[in-house]
């Protein structure tokens, strides 16, 4: 179809920003809402996605967690759909056989259903009234409170967890990736409900969001039941605030402890990179899976097939701001923190110094690639990927990769690892099971 012919089918009120791997972006004039929209006729199945842009990033200290707690607020009722005789949204979506939830992270929050068709507009409805009508109070926060609680204490047992915390939280000293997405306890469970409702207030606008349809649902019905929803909502009154916070230079080695009962210790070692956008991104996604994807990579055999370690794990995912690559190991009985500390470092210093071979890229890249093309399979799955790469800055961010991936060279690995795998730039861990 040509950009004249969808223009011209473009409905009322919306601004069509064009179409790209098949998925179509339209804004609503009317309060700068954007869309996305892709068809897929297999089954009668929709999928819907609000992804708010709005995580632990736009928290300061006395409200770390307020994304996560409007999170659980938000399940309580709002002005059409209040909760009633204990039946909330939740259980107004189990009886409609949908699959309904929501994630908080660092750059974003989203709220998603997987439903038959028949119920797409019911699940609109319902999306569109708690974006600006959710019903927000004290006695809701207190019911709340035990399973916040629970989610926090959960992390706090799980010892990767809760070294991988204390890692961001001492590699980041001024940027708000410094606060973990749960947040502070004690922050938790003193924020006032009025804070929390100023918080949703800032936040929670149409010009704030995306909405993402995925599904058997036609497209001129989708976006007209859209704008019959949402449309009922200004623009925010007011400019959304942004971070402009950025993280100073790190100019030295970082080290965390963190000692808790337990049965395993773990090293972690972690590096500063860029964001997601950052032109460096792809050769990033090659270096981690030389070093740390599966047995065939260089600390799987360094650390693994040497009995030092019983596992070894990357966390590495791109942020909307600078993040980090962190690489862990979980060491056998016996084995020394330090030992596995300088086996990491020595073996990113033979990247440096020796690169890559051709062969070895080539195996990382294709099981790259396929973990991508596996990643958009089926509706939650597309929309997850979706709402990533729009917390990431552009939501095309995932369908450009593949072909990014594909330019990437020995030399781009060598020159990223030479780049930011700097001990200056370091942040060590050790978790020590007492």
């Amino acid at each position: 179809m040509s950009v004249r012919a969808v223009q011209s089918s473009t409905p009322k009120g919306y601004m069509h920003h064009g179409t790209y791997h098949g998925i179509e972006e339209y804004e609503l004039k009317r309060n700068g809402l954007r869309v996305l929209y892709f068809h897929d006729p297999t089954t009668p199945v929709v999928g819907l996605m609000v992804t708010y842009l709005v995580g632990s990033r736009n928290e300061a200290l006395g409200h770390t967690g307020a994304t996560h707690l409007l999170e659980h607020l938000m399940f309580k009722g709002s002005k059409k759909f209040p909760k009633r005789k204990g039946v909330g949204p939740l259980d107004l979506f189990a009886a409609r056989g949908a699959k309904v939830n929501a994630t908080t992270w660092l750059d974003r929050t989203n709220y998603f259903e997987v439903l038959p068709e028949e119920h797409f507009e019911y699940a609109l409805e319902l999306e569109a009234d708690r974006m600006r009508n959710a019903i927000i109070t004290e006695k809701d926060r207190a019911e709340e409170m035990p399973a916040v609680r629970s989610e926090y204490a959960m992390g706090e047992n799980e010892p990767l967890e809760a070294l991988d915390k204390h890692i961001w939280a001492t590699a980041y000293q001024a940027h708000p990736y410094h606060h973990s997405t749960i947040g502070w306890l004690s922050d938790i469970e003193n924020v006032s409900i009025e804070r929390l409702q100023r918080f949703y207030d800032t936040f929670y606008w149409p010009n704030n969001a995306y909405v993402t349809v995925v599904g058997s649902v036609e497209r001129t019905k989708a976006l007209a039941l859209i704008a019959r929803h949402f449309g009922v909502h200004q623009r925010s009154p007011h400019t959304i605030p942004t971070v402009y916070t950025q993280e100073p230079m790190q100019r030295g080695r970082r080290y965390v402890e963190v000692c808790r009962a337990g049965t395993r210790n773990i090293v972690g070692v972690s590096y500063k990179v860029p964001e997601a956008l950052h032109i460096d991104t792809p050769a990033l996604m090659a270096l981690t899976g030389t070093l740390a994807h599966g047995a065939t990579s260089r600390l799987h055999k360094a650390l693994v097939d040497t009995k030092l370690a019983s596992a070894v794990d990357v966390i590495y995912t791109p942020f909307k701001d600078p993040g980090l690559m962190t690489f862990y190991a979980t060491l056998t009985n016996g084995t020394k923190h330090e030992k596995v500390e300088r086996i990491i470092k020595e073996t990113g210093a033979q990247i440096i110094d020796g690169g890559v071979e051709q062969s070895e890229l080539d195996r990382v890249l294709a099981q790259i690639r396929t973990e991508l093309a596996f990643a958009r399979d089926g509706h939650y799955a597309l929309l997850s990927i979706l709402n990533e790469a729009i917390a990431s800055g552009d939501w095309r961010y995932f369908f450009d990769m593949p072909k990014r991936l594909g330019a990437v060279t020995v030399t781009d690995v060598r020159t990223a690892a030479r780049t930011y795998l700097s001990e200056r730039s370091m942040t060590v861990g050790h978790y020590i099971a007492e």
